[in-house]
């Protein structure tokens, strides 16, 4: 068993650049305790008979064809046509950044 103290969990927090009160201190350290101890439980399983992996599966994305509304124009136009503010075929927007 691993044993995380008070001063590794303060320089986990420092690596994370977190703050970490006196209080989830003391959560922490027990969550940490039960994670590693997790770790030693699962090295006690048996992989003698387990192949490595090296790279998941053989499954592989399987894509399809776009399908588009044939009629030209009607999403564009509605689209255009709802927009509080528009310049031509240009949609207004408020800017982002003030200057």
């Amino acid at each position: 068993m691993a044993l995380v103290d008070k001063k590794t969990l303060e320089h986990l927090a420092d690596l994370a650049r977190i703050k970490i009160t006196e209080k989830e201190e003391g959560k922490l350290l027990k969550d940490l305790k039960k994670i590693l101890d997790y770790f030693d439980e699962l090295q006690e399983v048996n992989t003698e008979k387990t192949e490595p992996l090296a790279g998941g599966t053989d499954l592989f994305n399987e894509t399809r064809e776009d399908e588009t509304d044939k009629t030209p124009g009607t999403h564009r136009e509605t689209l255009i046509d709802s927009f509080p503010e528009k310049d031509g075929d240009s949609l207004r927007i408020p800017p982002v950044f003030e200057n």
